[in-house]
């Protein structure tokens, strides 16, 4: 039977499903979508505005105590493009879809993949809930302690994922031989890297895991508060000589984590992540979450005291390791949004799968009589709820 002609909705399709198939952080992730970049004047770099849930507090006895209601979002710009071009004949697209596939919609969709999960796998340095494992192979421990992370920040139980690189996941194995069961997935397809459900996660290997250096600071950073009182995502510092780098997480003294719910102090120092790097004689840091000790997003029993002393978690002064990372689906986003489709190509099509738009357009170039084709994805990410993912660091 003669092979049917491959039609570019076709092959956007097949296309689609496979980069789906490879992406297993984005695959896990929030996946938005938003059509209204290809409307007619549509630009790039539109922006997306996420509403974030609101937080309230709870009134004590039969009096009112009316609170305002400040509903707040984050906004995610779509403003990456990324694509994949080669070129094949009229005479190719008699082939059969599995042979088209094999010669250029895999390779093509392999490295597409991995370019678009590397840039959002670096939304790593969003995450402030952090346990440190550096040192010492990954473990079933590591897993628990990342489980009670994301629990302690009430991250729903049905929804979360494991990242690992290769060598955490031969460590891992070691020591959990036996503790995996995937029978109730055998009859659902799995991910690329899939290895089963432990402890409440999907665990999946990624050999994109990026690895974390920190700034030049020690373990005991030697910087200190400059002032008492001190809210919101910039802390003023006394002066140092030593640098912090973006994704570096530290911790204040006396500056302990409050339960998302009651607001009652844990004991625990809440963990922040530096969002900028600084120079060695910055005199204020970014950081992350925002310093709120009241209200329905209070996070910290306490604001900080002068002089209260910082320190750094995980390792001295430009120490290196592996990221791990937990999560439930909703710590981040990943939006993808409709790229116009133009007139007076040979062909053009593009397809929605499970939140990704990606479009093909195939030309004839008359000048070297080929018909060069190109695949586009255009996207975004964003960590919007990062207080629903963990980060795990080895060695």
């Amino acid at each position: 039977m003669a092979n049917a002609l491959l039609t570019p909705s076709v092959i956007t399709k097949e296309a689609l499903a496979i980069l789906h198939q490879k992406l297993n952080f984005v695959g896990n992730i929030n996946t938005q979508y938003d059509d209204q970049y290809a409307k007619s004047g549509a630009k790039i770099g539109n922006d997306l505005k996420i509403r974030l849930p609101n937080e309230f507090t709870v009134r004590s006895g039969a009096t009112l105590s009316s609170q305002d209601v400040a509903e707040s979002s984050t906004t995610l710009t779509v403003d990456t493009q990324k694509g994949v071009d080669f070129t094949f004949s009229s005479e190719e697209l008699t082939m059969h879809i599995d042979e088209f596939k094999d010669r250029y919609l895999e390779p093509a969709m392999s490295v597409l993949a991995a370019n678009i999960e590397s840039d959002a796998l670096s939304m790593y340095k969003d995450v402030y809930n952090f346990y440190s494992g550096v040192g010492a192979a990954n473990s079933f421990g590591n897993i628990t302690q990342a489980q009670k992370l994301l629990t302690d920040s009430l991250a729903p139980y049905g929804d979360r994922s494991y990242l690992h690189n290769p060598q955490s996941v031969v460590d891992m194995l070691a020591d959990t031989k036996g503790l995996f069961q995937d029978s109730s997935s055998i009859s659902k397809q799995y991910k690329d890297g899939q290895l089963g459900k432990i402890a409440g996660f999907e665990h999946y290997e990624n050999t994109l895991m990026p690895v974390h250096t920190t700034g030049t600071a020690a373990a005991t950073t030697g910087y200190l508060v400059n002032g008492a009182s001190q809210s919101g995502s910039s802390l003023t510092v006394d002066g140092g000589t030593t640098t912090f780098l973006k994704g570096d997480v530290i911790t204040i003294a006396g500056v302990n984590r409050v339960h998302p719910e009651t607001k009652a102090n844990t004991g625990v120092l809440q963990q922040f992540v530096v969002t900028a790097d600084s120079g060695t004689s910055a005199t204020t840091l970014a950081i992350s979450p925002a310093i709120t000790a009241t209200g329905g997003r209070q996070n910290v029993s306490a604001v900080p005291a002068d002089n209260a002393a910082i320190s750094k978690v995980g390792g001295g002064a430009s120490a290196d390791w592996q990221e791990t990372l937990a999560f439930s689906k909703n710590a981040f986003a990943f939006a993808t949004a409709d790229l116009i489709l133009p007139n007076g190509v040979d062909f053009a099509a593009r397809e929605v799968s499970d939140g990704i738009s990606m479009r093909i357009i195939r030309d004839y170039a008359i000048s070297s009589d080929t018909m060069p084709c190109r695949i586009d994805v255009l996207y975004g990410y964003k960590a919007i709820r990062p207080q629903l993912a963990a980060r795990v660091g080895i060695n």
